[in-house]
């Protein structure tokens, strides 16, 4: 006998004013970043010269377009390239759905590369501390995920296996819920722990690079789990795209680490006066 939990149908809208709707995703998105704004803010105060306050709240702006620019194009090159090539203005389409994280990461790399060339601030440091903050809002938008019924996994048996309202009559692996858990809780408890030891927060990239790495084996595990996209499916050795887009996050990563590691220690600066109020 085959043991499932009921899908707990959650009506995807989160909020309805009149002619405004908020969904769930979008509320994910949203508090995701405001707290990753907040916490990023904390961990300023507590690491010299890795960022001035102000230059954190001006960063929020540029975030959110490099996100959502970045996961709408990285979703129609990753995942839907070819009706992207027939038809371009589906890419500027973003209430249609589709976003992809790999998309999003590029885009905020992006956006901290020419956001720091611009204030004059140090890259690592400060990719350090919006690392330490990105399981935030990877969490948050895992658990949109669930709330949707979205990216659901593998047909299991397991007892905690859940049956999808758009999965069939199977039960399958809440892969998004352990994603969540994976790339979310534990790998923000994991970087806070590291970011509270000194050494670590003295070798500028290492917590960028464990961010990279522990996204991309959680990545590469939970595929394991997860439902292949049905217009894509398995690729090479039974492999999935998710796990061929998070491969180059692990060696940047481990580069980073191996980078960081070798340089000796040097002793955190002050940030000038007048740009930590």
């Amino acid at each position: 006998m085959t043991f499932s939990i009921a899908f707990p149908n959650v009506d995807p809208v989160a909020l309805e004013v009149g002619p405004v709707v908020i969904r769930w995703y979008a509320l994910a998105y949203l508090v995701g970043l405001l707290l990753a704004w907040w916490y990023v803010r904390a961990l300023a105060k507590r690491t010299s010269g890795a960022a001035a306050l102000q230059d954190i709240d001006d960063f929020l702006v540029w975030a959110t377009l490099g996100i959502i620019l970045g996961g709408r194009l990285g979703y129609m090159l990753f995942y839907n390239f070819e009706n992207s090539v027939q038809d371009p203005l589906t890419i500027f389409q973003i209430w249609r759905g589709g976003m992809s994280f790999h998309g999003g990461l590029i885009g905020v790399i992006v956006a901290t590369v020419l956001f720091v060339r611009r204030r004059g601030i140090r890259l690592l440091p400060f990719a350090d501390l919006i690392a330490c903050a990105a399981p935030i809002g990877l969490f948050l938008g895992r658990i949109a995920n669930f709330v949707n019924g979205e990216l659901f996994g593998r047909a299991s048996d397991v007892p905690w296996a859940v049956v999808f309202p758009h999965g069939g009559s199977e039960p399958r692996h809440p892969s998004q819920l352990y994603e969540a858990s994976l790339e979310g809780l534990l790998l923000f408890v994991m970087l806070y722990l590291f970011w509270r030891t000194e050494g670590v927060r003295q070798r500028p990239g290492v917590l960028s690079g464990i961010f990279l790495v522990g996204y991309g084996v959680a990545r590469n595990t939970v595929e394991l789990f997860r439902e292949p996209d049905a217009h894509i499916g398995f690729l090479l050795s039974g492999t999935t795209m998710g796990q061929w887009l998070s491969a180059p996050m692990i060696l940047l990563g481990l580069y980073l680490i191996i980078r960081g590691s070798r340089r000796s220690a040097a002793p955190e600066r002050k940030a000038p006066a007048g740009r930590s109020a």
